[in-house]
């Protein structure tokens, strides 16, 4: 071979040697896509939805987070309703957090009916705030949703990501709501 055809050789292995540490640099460390498995975000998510998770978030209200499931080898997609210290309880299907109600546009009931029970902290878990380094997460899906209700507080450390953007399917391509 040619010392120019060789260098040339060299320079594609060099350049495509760089993309592929670039790209494993991101994803381990900045970003990554996640296929939604279940309904229990619907209507938000569906069954089989791709997005991509932003691994250097701030976590903050009404996120969206993917975490590690405490006890089984599972990521779930939840949306992030409680912060460390907040107080959190579901009256007449009303979410109140430290006593201010808000609005939930995105819960999923039947025939449009939000059907998540009444609760308080301190009858799920026997703390009356959410403790330091702990999240309180729930199911757009309400009905069929194993969250914080069942599951107790998610570690902070548990968290992967906060979801960014919805790139599958194509029709509902962008960020989500």
């Amino acid at each position: 071979m040619q010392a120019s055809t060789k260098e040339e050789i060299y320079s594609w292995i060099k350049t495509i040697a760089f993309a592929l540490v670039i790209v494993f640099i991101c994803r381990e460390f900045i970003f990554t896509p996640v296929v939604v498995k279940g309904e229990s975000m619907e209507p938000t998510f569906e069954n089989k939805d791709r997005v991509v998770i932003s691994k250097i978030s701030a976590i903050e209200r009404f996120d969206m987070i993917v975490f590690k499931e405490p006890v089984k080898d599972a990521q779930y997609i939840k949306r992030v309703i409680g912060l460390p210290g907040d107080n959190v309880e579901m009256r007449g299907d009303v979410l109140y957090i430290n006593g201010n109600s808000y609005e939930e546009p995105y819960v999923k009931g039947n025939n449009n009916t939000k059907i998540t029970g009444d609760f308080t902290l301190k009858e799920l878990t026997g703390n009356e705030k959410v403790p330091n380094g702990y999240l309180f997460v729930l199911g757009d899906n309400r009905l069929n949703s194993k969250d914080s209700r069942e599951i107790g507080f998610i570690s902070t450390d548990s968290v992967i990501g906060e979801v960014k953007f919805r790139f599958y399917p194509l029709q509902e391509i962008g960020i989500p709501k």
